[in-house]
């Protein structure tokens, strides 16, 4: 299920806009270091959403096809598997990368002790869970799901040796490359996925798409890096990286946690096929949350970390960024809770009408649960990620006991019980960033009403446009419900945040794209 830390486990009124969000990192001029960090997140995040829309884009067609020719069984052994990869990955990284991106100055023996340490962990660990695959079948009830986890073993090694030269670029703010490099990478998998799914592999082909793409993008990282490990290991660098890390290790373990105990449950209680719908479900939300808003959490952790010395600065770029996050991200997730029952049948085919509810509902949780990936970045950039660790802890352990009591009822209930443990997780985070920024709840409040009432009237207002179209052609009546969806959140928008609004333009017409808009620019130069 969507991770309400980072994903609410995100089209926007424009994929340009979105680069504003992290742009208001840096907007104090007096104080502004020689390197320019709002302009270099504003580019991060405008590189990284591109990397999302062409990854994305082509991914509509791959899934739409491959669910037309794989079974739902298919995707839930795949989720299955999928599940337990992570925990090993995060044994084998230990945090260390988190802490190389955020450190204030790196050395070769840190950098070579994170890598030798990263090395050697995942070779172990993917031995561990070749032979624990069998066991991993039991408990999921499904016997496929042993050797697929043995063919996926690989990839804890491909991804570990990948680790410190990606948090090196990563650190050196080079997102253009890494959103070029993902990109090709994840478009030659999907090609190999087709190509092996036309060909009658079943499952086999969304294995190779997994170990493909990761092997494309270690490889082309090792490239770009131009970094390679001294043959050294300093007990001391290993003790500072491992303090650091072990807190960052602790949220993802918990996360990773939940998720596998999450499909372990489904799996056992409603069965492969039910995890299948659920895995399409998440899918969906998931591309669409790409597309608008995964660029965020990487980058506010680097740039958060490079202002977060003064606390002033700090606080307002944090709440400036808040408002634009719930700006921009509400309304790609707004359609999507409203326009589900057209969209999956478009892309996936009538086979996947279970999936159309769990989508509505996990689409209505990530709009309440946006602002968790700014506040993931702001925790891990202000070197506060034990205070993440409790939140986390408690969240996931909520969440994984609400799936317990659900699951008996489907999958439709299962994703409401998400939607409730996000809410109250949202109403948690105002304490702890409240506390973390010296502001009282009621002022991250406030943006938040704000969502809520833009949400609730673009939503009602496309669920009439869809009981008016029901007798339309599916697509036509997509295009309507989405138009009318856009309108009217671009028209609350304007009568009550208007100087969000007006600022997110600003911001982008600083950038290199926004100069060559010619209406962008004219607005940007006005304010």
């Amino acid at each position: 299920m969507s991770d309400d830390r980072e994903t609410a486990p995100s089209t926007a009124e424009s994929w340009a806009v979105e680069t504003a969000i992290v742009a208001s990192i840096d907007t104090d001029a007096t104080v502004r270091p020689q390197t320019d960090v709002g302009r270099a997140a504003t580019g991060g995040v405008l590189w990284l959403t591109a990397q999302k829309w062409v990854v994305r884009l082509f991914s509509f067609v791959t899934i739409a096809i491959l669910t037309r020719l794989l079974a739902p069984e298919d995707f839930g052994t795949l989720a299955a598997a999928s599940t337990v990869l992570p925990f090993f990955y995060l044994l084998a990284d230990l945090g260390f990368a988190a802490y190389i991106v955020q450190v204030a100055k790196t050395t070769e023996r840190m950098l070579s002790t994170a890598f030798w340490f990263s090395l050697v962990a995942g070779i172990v660990l993917c031995g561990l869970l070749w032979l624990g695959a069998p066991l991993m079948g039991q408990v999921f009830g499904n016997e496929t799901v042993a050797p697929v986890l043995q063919a996926l073993s690989i990839w804890v090694v491909i991804t570990a040796v990948g680790s410190v030269p990606t948090a090196i670029v990563r650190r050196q703010m080079r997102f253009a490359v890494i959103a070029a490099q993902g990109a090709a990478a994840a478009v030659i998998a999907q090609i190999v996925a087709l190509i092996l799914a036309f060909t009658g592999f079943g499952v086999w082909a969304l294995v190779a798409q997994t170990l493909v793409g990761a092997a494309v993008s270690t490889i082309l990282i090792w490239v770009t890096a131009g970094w390679r490990p001294r043959w050294s290991f300093a007990g001391t660098e290993f003790g500072r990286l491992s303090t650091f890390g072990g807190k960052v290790l602790g949220v993802e373990f918990v996360a990773m946690t939940r998720a596998w105990g999450e499909a372990a449950i489904t799996s056992a209680v409603l069965g492969a096929a039910a995890l299948g719908f659920m895995s399409v479900a998440q899918r969906l939300v998931q591309i669409v949350q790409d597309l608008t808003g995964s660029a965020i959490v990487p980058v506010t952790n680097v740039a958060f970390a490079k202002v977060r010395e003064s606390a002033e600065r700090l606080r307002s770029s944090y709440l400036r960024a808040l408002r634009l996050v719930y700006l921009v991200l509400s309304l790609p997730l707004t359609l999507v809770a409203v326009a589900a029952p057209l969209i999956v049948p478009i892309l996936f085919g009538a086979g996947w009408s279970q999936s159309i509810p769990v989508a509505q509902v996990l689409a209505l949780a990530g709009t309440l649960s946006v602002a968790a990936w700014l506040d993931h970045g702001l925790f891990y950039g202000i070197g506060k990620p034990g205070t993440w660790f409790v939140y986390a802890l408690v969240t996931d352990a909520v969440t994984l006991a609400t799936t317990m009591v659900t699951a008996r009822w489907g999958l439709v209930a299962i994703a409401t019980g998400f939607l409730g443990v996000a809410t109250v997780a949202t109403v948690a985070r105002w304490f702890l960033v409240g506390r973390a920024l010296s502001v009282r709840p009621k002022v991250l409040l406030r943006p938040f009403l704000f969502l809520i009432s833009v949400v609730a009237i673009a939503g009602g207002a496309g669920w009439g446009t869809m009981m008016l179209t029901a007798q339309l052609p599916g697509v036509l009546a997509l295009v309507l419900v989405g138009l009318t969806v856009t309108i009217v959140h671009l028209a609350v928008s304007l009568l009550t945040a208007r100087p969000v609004l007006v600022d997110a333009i600003s911001m982008v017409a600083r950038t290199r794209l926004g100069a060559r808009l010619p209406l962008i620019a004219r607005i940007g130069g006005q304010h």
